[in-house]
């Protein structure tokens, strides 16, 4: 119920080009019971931006009205990674190696905000409701991608177009901050025109692993 929101949200995404890349952002206002309408979108194209420098962006939505106030900071990070299924640092004995030192008892208290590290690999899924009907004998597709998340890192595979049985093949290698976090899984179907259907979510405290 206003026309000006403040969010106050930080979102963590990680590039793996030093071209940069550009940001869309879509603005949507929530129905309950209903199909949320579209308020607007804007996009920012991060090879404008200057690294290791906080900006203060305000870009008009278009399609729609008002504007959006962002605060954008490019930084060199190597906490979180993402390769395929056939690049895995934990097979390589040299990084075990590392990582075993570096997680040692000797070294417990050099960063007491680093505890450890997880990696996850996304290999498919099975089955997925089919969230799209097209063509004259009413196929029924859907075009899934695999959004992993823990804490603010939030990382996510291509989309497998036409498919209720992907295969992702990722891995994924999160840094763990705090033991008590919760793994967050989700398949969505990808929709070019308007937001992401939902196919099922599972989540995984890490206590549990």
């Amino acid at each position: 119920k206003t026309l000006n929101p403040q969010w106050r949200e930080q979102f963590d995404f990680h590039l793996y080009e030093e071209r940069g890349g550009i940001i869309d952002i879509t603005v949507w206002d929530k129905d309950a019971g209903k199909k949320d309408d579209f308020i607007g979108r804007c996009q920012v194209d991060l090879s404008n931006l200057s690294r290791e420098h906080t900006h203060k962006l305000e870009i008009p939505l278009e399609e729609g009205e008002g504007c959006l106030v962002l605060l954008v900071t490019l930084t060199a990070s190597a906490a979180v990674t993402i390769s395929d299924l056939s690049v895995t640092s934990l097979e390589d004995q040299n990084e075990r190696e590392e990582i075993l030192k570096r997680y040692s008892l000797m070294a417990m208290f050099h960063n007491m905000k680093d505890v450890g590290f997880l990696q996850v690999k996304v290999i498919r899924a099975e089955a997925l409701m089919a969230a799209d009907v097209t063509g004259k004998d009413s196929f029924r597709k859907s075009d899934p991608f695999c959004v992993v998340e823990l804490n603010n890192d939030r990382l996510l595979t291509h989309t497998v177009y036409k498919n209720l049985n992907p295969e992702w093949n990722k891995v994924f290698t999160f840094n763990v901050k705090d033991i008590h976090s919760v793994l967050e899984v989700t398949v969505y179907d990808e929709d070019r025109d308007r937001s992401a259907d939902f196919l099922g979510k599972v989540a995984i405290p890490l206590l549990s692993v």
